[in-house]
């Protein structure tokens, strides 16, 4: 049985479950394939633990950490309030096809409409198609405002 509890980073059991689940997100190919800085690693949890924005939902099989949500509230100015942009998501590939990030994306749809959140955002590679299908499935699909100028694309700048 799998359970999804929203992490409290202050639980080591949900602080080191986050590292794992990043780690392992980080070197998926679609996580970029490369593992994260030993910097990154040793200070993610502190640096999440300033932002009481960021929110993260994570799936365990008995105690074992398979799967993770990372969440960071944004506000939306034409609706006047917030939204939940889901930023990282990972499931443990001996766990992948079982419906566990079903049960993440409505433990984090859930949490939102308690925040009086307008919509839930993502961002997903253009070549990721796995992850597209079962985002389409979800509900999820490319925001525009105008079928005419296109879809929104999402741009970065590194600093």
């Amino acid at each position: 049985m799998i359970t999804i509890v929203k992490a409290d980073l202050t639980h080591p059991e949900h602080a080191d479950a986050l590292v794992q689940l990043l780690c392992e997100y980080a070197c998926d190919p679609m996580g970029g394939g490369e593992p994260l800085a030993e910097q990154t690693v040793n200070s993610l949890v502190a640096e999440m633990q300033k932002r009481p924005h960021l929110h993260s939902f994570i799936g365990f099989s008995g105690s074992e950490p398979v799967a993770l949500m990372n969440t960071v509230e944004g506000f939306s100015t034409f609706a006047a309030k917030p939204l939940l942009n889901i930023h990282d998501v990972v499931v443990s590939r001996a766990f992948r096809g079982q419906g566990i990030s079903r049960l993440l994306f409505e433990a984090a749809e859930t949490f939102a409409k308690t925040q009086g959140c307008c919509k839930l955002t993502l961002e997903v590679l253009e070549g990721n198609e796995i992850a597209k299908n079962a985002y389409s499935r979800l509900g999820y699909g490319p925001y525009q405002l105008d079928p005419e100028a296109g879809n929104a694309q999402l741009w970065e700048k590194k600093i």
